[in-house]
């Protein structure tokens, strides 16, 4: 029998699943890298991790998606126990009351935490997790409109930085247009992914409406389109080392649209999904890359 430590513990571990903590992890060092590197190059490394408004920003970004994560969660409920039966079993150690608190406790410390940067702040956070809520209400089983939104929502916490910093250089929005662009991929292979369950509960994802033939198409006009944003980073703007990153994502994405159309079972789009996520995090690191000479003469 588990002692009360061990169903502590356990309880801990499943609600770090639900709200992907190491998702988070992950999303605040992009942020923080994005804010050093790009939307604030001009400013001394030590002077941005001292801005006591970036790190409440960031941590009220990271509690309305973990919050978003939870609700999501409580949605996907039955969907998921088809798709990832293993995840959701450990979830569920975690009741969906518990959740449900834990769900608006976060929701209310993040507008708390945007309270102390302005009033903008706790509007542009409001309405952020609205839009979590809605998305994972309504719009997820939209066929279309749902991978839109999770694409944008994706992008928005790195918005509102890009808003305190009032940065408007060019290649901000390219950065943005790529990682639009990939994070869309990403979740058009999820919906292939979760075929099945989708399917059972109902969900209208673009495979279950219009087939994976068309779903697949759709998936490489986004890649082909991907590709022109990191062709117009690398030949018009100096992002240093961060070139190759570019350079062998535009090789890497001829190789998955390859892949893709090779693919016909679950495990095929587990690989592919996988290969995005490792994209995404070499990518997230590759921003130190943009100028290591400039970085630690900023750090010194």
């Amino acid at each position: 029998m588990p002692t009360e430590t061990n169903k502590f513990f356990l309880k801990l571990f499943s609600l770090f699943s639900v709200v992907r903590g190491y998702n988070l992890l992950v999303l605040a060092l992009a942020i923080y890298f994005a804010s050093i590197f790009i939307m604030a190059h001009d400013i001394a490394v030590k002077d941005v991790l001292l801005d006591l408004n970036l790190h409440l920003l960031v941590l009220s970004s990271l509690l309305a998606i973990a919050s978003g994560y939870i609700i999501n969660n409580f949605y996907d409920s039955e969907k998921d126990l088809i798709n990832r039966p293993a995840k959701t079993l450990l979830d569920n150690y975690v009741s969906q009351n518990t959740k449900l608190g834990v769900y608006f406790g976060l929701n209310f410390l993040s507008v708390i935490v945007a309270s102390y940067v302005s009033f903008k702040a706790v509007l542009f956070f409001s309405g952020y997790i609205f839009l979590l809520w809605i998305y994972s209400h309504k719009l997820k089983r939209k066929v279309g409109i749902a991978t839109l939104m999770a694409s944008m929502l994706a992008v928005l916490p790195f918005f509102i930085v890009f808003v305190y910093y009032k940065n408007l250089d060019l290649v901000i929005f390219v950065h943005a247009l790529y990682l639009f662009l990939l994070v869309s991929i990403r979740e058009l292979i999820k919906d292939l992914e979760n075929l099945r369950g989708d399917f059972v509960q109902e969900y209208k994802t673009l495979p279950v409406v219009y087939g994976m033939r068309l779903t697949k198409k759709i998936i490489s006009v986004l890649c082909v389109s991907l590709i022109v944003p990191a062709l117009v980073l690398i030949s018009l703007f100096d992002i240093g080392y961060m070139t190759y990153y570019f350079g062998s994502s535009v090789l890497f994405f001829i190789f998955f649209i390859l892949k893709l159309w090779q693919s016909r079972s679950k495990k095929h789009y587990v690989l592919l999904h996988n290969l995005l996520k490792l994209v995404i995090v070499i990518g997230i690191f590759s921003i130190v890359l943009i100028d290591l000479q400039q970085v630690v003469d900023r750090i010194f």
